[in-house]
């Protein structure tokens, strides 16, 4: 079995240091995938900051309509991420981009992301990004856009998109009215110049989305008296 990556990571709740190796998951994986899930989402104080995937939409990424790679300690799944090649639909998350339709075959979701509580704090999800994105090119079909959807208010799954050099570009209802910024990477223009920067109270999502109608984009984080607030500004074209 070839591994994607190999190193150590720290065991929190055991304070020990483990080897760990990351692969590609496939179709025999999916029980542990869904137990891994299940594991997370029950230790989460607020369950709808996660949108998990159903039986159904792993299925679609692992019948090579995506990718999936996990992270294991021995042989034991600790984390994973996904992309999606999504259907076009007129939920596609282009089009809350405005991408035109001649676009949309050349998206493909960054979705969901876990990692189990004793190995947090380990930059994990970080480090399974880049080992994923380092994959993508090796997808038959060929991506341009890298998009994504964060529920306000998570605060970790925001840096983690930010890091990447996401960008918030919507923030709209999905999943049967829960709110949730829609976040997006342009592959073929990965350095991008911003203007006007102003700051935006993480709970101010009236103003944030004026900023989005203005042409503004989500850019990070600025610590103002010690509460993080949004960054937003204005591309230069």
């Amino acid at each position: 079995m070839k591994f994607l990556y190999e190193g150590t990571i720290t065991n929190q709740a055991l304070r020990k240091t483990q080897a760990m190796h990351m692969k590609r998951l496939y179709l025999e994986d999916l029980p542990v995938i869904e137990q891994v899930q299940k594991e997370v989402i029950d230790s989460l104080p607020e369950k709808a900051i996660l949108q998990p995937l159903s039986t159904e939409e792993f299925l679609f990424i692992l019948n090579e309509r995506g990718l999936l790679i996990g992270a294991f300690v021995e042989d034991r799944l600790i984390g994973f991420r996904a992309l999606l090649i999504p259907e076009i639909d007129g939920e596609h998350l282009g089009l809350d981009l405005n991408l035109s339709e001649e676009e949309l075959p050349r998206v493909i979701y960054q979705e969901i992301s876990v990692v189990l509580p004793e190995y947090r704090g380990n930059r994990l999800q970080q480090k399974l990004a880049e080992v994923i994105m380092k994959e993508l090119p090796n997808l038959e079909e060929k991506f341009r856009y890298i998009c994504c959807t964060v529920a306000p208010m998570n605060i970790p799954s925001l840096k983690d998109k930010f890091l990447q050099q996401m960008h918030i570009g919507a923030l709209k209802e999905k999943y049967a009215g829960m709110e949730r910024y829609i976040l997006v990477k342009d592959l073929e223009q990965p350095t991008v110049r911003y203007e006007h920067h102003t700051n935006v109270k993480l709970d101010d999502l009236e103003r944030q989305r004026q900023l989005l109608a203005d042409g503004y984009v989500g850019i990070g984080f600025q610590l103002v008296r010690g509460f993080h607030e949004l960054e937003f500004a204005k591309p230069v074209l």
